[in-house]
């Protein structure tokens, strides 16, 4: 299975280096210094995006997805903040 799946992706590799190499090789005028600007600008502004959507799942799972369970008392089972009244059992 992994085999496979190594092939799949080596010929998908293999599929855009082909095309990025045809894409470059057609003759024609230059791409204007706007192009290249443009361009630039455009793989920064995915960079920066990219970068701050992985820094947003990274904060948010340490701060709210990581946290343990509230302690919970053991004759009712809720947590202790809406307990019975009663004082939590030592562990």
């Amino acid at each position: 299975m992994r085999t496979l799946l190594v092939i799949i992706l080596l010929g998908m590799l293999v599929a855009a280096g082909y095309l990025a190499y045809s894409a470059m090789a057609i003759e024609g005028e230059p791409i204007p210094t706007e192009g290249y600007v443009a361009l630039a600008l455009g793989a920064g502004f995915a960079i920066v995006v990219g970068i701050g959507l992985m820094m947003l799942l990274f904060f948010s799972r340490r701060i709210s997805g990581s946290a343990p369970d509230p302690p919970r008392h053991r004759a009712c089972r809720t947590p202790l903040r809406r307990c019975c009244g009663q004082p939590p059992a030592r562990r």
